[in-house]
């Protein structure tokens, strides 16, 4: 079985015991018949399939929430219970399942997310982060939720790199391979919120590349 150690401030805020999801009863893939649901949270705190609730004045420090996801750090100490979805953001198109069937204008679409609050910007590469272009906000934007951007292309042909970079309202800036490094180490595995690239090639295909 997992567990989970929650503190109970995010208990007595916004957390949910959830039962029915899009109008119907949760499906048994998404937990049924109830789950705990942490807004803002990594998924991996929101447990399915609940089976009971146990409160207690500290952590239970459970094996997969130590041994998978506590981030050890170059200086050697470990960073434990890192709850908050940091912000993230991820193209959708053009991607692996839908490549681009010739050269002309497309938009470029996807979403971001934040457990911090709103989705302030995104700026989306066509060149592996050397420049940047403003994307649109498109829809609702709320805190805690998903956020679609879209940006007009112009696609020549020829080969592309295709990032996107959000921000949310507290400032921070999705982070670079680098720069995750450089702040939690190498061991980090669980905890990854960094630019995601797409290599766009010139028959339209589109595979999945890891760049600093």
């Amino acid at each position: 079985h997992m567990s989970r150690s929650i503190p109970l401030e995010k208990a007595m805020d916004d957390a949910l015991i959830v039962y029915a999801q899009n109008g119907e009863p949760l499906r048994p893939e998404q937990g049924y018949p109830i789950r705990l649901m942490n807004p803002g949270w990594e998924g991996n705190t929101s447990v399915k399939w609940l089976r009971r609730l146990e409160v207690g004045d500290k952590p239970w420090y459970h094996r997969e929430e130590t041994s998978k996801y506590t981030d050890l750090l170059a200086d050697g100490r470990a960073r434990k219970f890192a709850y908050i979805q940091e912000c993230n953001s991820v193209v959708t198109f053009p991607c692996p399942e839908k490549p681009v069937r010739e050269k002309g204008r497309y938009e470029v679409q996807g979403l971001a997310w934040s457990g911090k609050g709103k989705i302030k910007r995104v700026d989306v590469s066509f060149d592996g982060g050397v420049n940047w272009r403003p994307a649109k906000l498109k829809g609702l934007v709320l805190p805690k939720a998903l956020t679609r951007f879209g940006l007009e292309w112009d696609w020549d042909g020829g080969p592309a790199m295709i990032q996107s970079r959000a921000v949310d309202e507290t400032g921070y800036v999705q982070p670079t391979y680098t720069q995750l490094r450089e702040a939690r180490g190498t061991s980090s595995i669980y905890h990854k919120n960094a630019i995601h690239t797409w290599r766009l090639h010139e028959d339209g295909k589109v595979t999945n590349v890891q760049i600093s």
